[in-house]
């Protein structure tokens, strides 16, 4: 045996640093291709970036693929110096939040109903639900639809219509079908009523579901231009898309119809648009980063269901 008192005067050797030990030679191809994956889905959007910030008339020759070749913020002063611009901002934020959070919960009430087996209708109201989702009425029943309820040329246009989603309402009920039954049972033991049990025990343990239903109906409400196309008039409803599609089509204008307004060769439809795009993007590439751990979350739990 070795003293103890001597281990201490032997050489003490560092375990050698393994940068990963599941690294093996052959997981070299793989890398590769997520590296060249990321870069396939990376590089549109620095390429519509480099081409905002290109003047227009040296965009049109073409052969700008990494950097400006002359640099400019005409671009971007064109969309940023009119006014409407902030409106269209303030009507497409105020319609994003109230429209994902009247939407989020309207439809997770329902949801929550459907996925009770014990509620009355609940199959003939599961298989409306069902038929919706592939059949309808038409555009033009649904334009007059909405003129008969006074929604024509009104903000609520953008909020009532799209406060519940049959699809979205299939993701939360598969959802709550997976929760235990004990909390409801014992819930409705100690005499809490079905708001009490939906608002203090389902939904605070379906913040994943939650959040991934929201930031896919706030995209939807964000990049949404179709309906104030459709369904209003007033240059006071505009939303941001639907501004950034006009601004583009007015370059297509003589100078004296746009106001006088003139930039030379400085802009052109094209890096306008690009311009409107990276502007648009924005405030969502902001907001993903901050859910982005929940709905991963969200998606795997939705997947195991």
């Amino acid at each position: 045996m070795i003293n103890s008192s001597l281990s201490y005067a032997l050489p003490f050797k560092k375990p050698k640093k393994v940068w990963n030990s599941r690294f093996s030679w052959s997981d070299i191809p793989i890398y590769l291709c997520f590296i060249v994956f990321a870069l396939i889905t990376i590089y549109p959007f620095w390429y519509v970036l480099v081409g905002s910030f290109n003047t227009g008339s040296d965009y049109l020759k073409g052969g700008i693929f990494i950097w400006p070749r002359e640099f400019t913020f005409a671009n971007f002063e064109y969309v940023l110096l009119d006014l409407r611009l902030y409106k269209a901002f303030g009507v497409t934020i105020a319609r994003t939040i109230l429209t994902t959070s009247l939407s989020t919960i309207f439809t997770a009430m329902i949801a929550y109903s459907m996925s009770i087996h014990g509620t009355p209708g609940r199959k003939i109201a599961y298989w409306i639900n069902i038929f919706t989702m592939f059949f309808g009425g038409g555009l033009i029943p649904y334009f007059l639809l909405l003129v008969n309820l006074g929604f024509y040329n009104s903000f609520f246009v953008y909020v009532i219509p799209g406060m519940y989603s049959v699809f979205n309402m299939l993701i939360f009920s598969n959802f709550f079908s997976g929760i235990s039954k004990d909390y409801r049972e014992s819930a409705l033991i100690d005499g809490a009523s079905e708001f009490t049990i939906i608002f203090r025990i389902y939904f605070p343990i379906s913040k994943a579901v939650f959040a991934t239903v929201a930031l896919w109906t706030a995209v939807g409400c964000w990049n949404s231009y179709y309906d104030t196309m459709l369904y209003t008039s007033d240059a006071n409803l505009w939303t941001l898309q639907y501004y950034l599609m006009t601004i583009v089509k007015q370059l297509n204008l003589p100078p004296e119809i746009m106001g006088g307004r003139t930039f030379g060769d400085e802009i052109s439809a094209q890096t306008v648009s690009n311009a409107a795009i990276i502007i648009s993007s924005v405030i969502i590439l902001c907001f993903y980063p901050l859910i982005s751990k929940t709905f991963k979350k969200g998606q795997m739990m939705g997947a195991i269901k």
